[in-house]
């Protein structure tokens, strides 16, 4: 096992519309790395968007995809 799978942590992450809190699971230097500045993208690639979403906006997948289902 390496280093990076034997450090992964699961953190709770809320949805600020509906209330789902879903768990995601990360390398907390790569957490670190993005509240530091990194592109989520880049540093959490392993991630869904819609977890990266989640992260970022407070905001699940079912959410956001109500909030913005007109746009195209």
């Amino acid at each position: 096992m390496t280093d990076t799978v034997k450090n992964k942590k699961d953190i709770p992450a809320t949805c600020v519309r509906c209330g789902e809190t879903s768990t995601i699971t990360v390398v907390p230097s790569d957490v670190i790395a993005w509240k530091e500045g990194a592109l989520i993208q880049d540093v959490l690639p392993y991630l869904t968007a819609n977890e990266r979403e989640l992260l970022i906006s407070g905001t699940c997948g079912t959410c956001f995809d109500t909030m913005f289902k007109d746009w195209d």
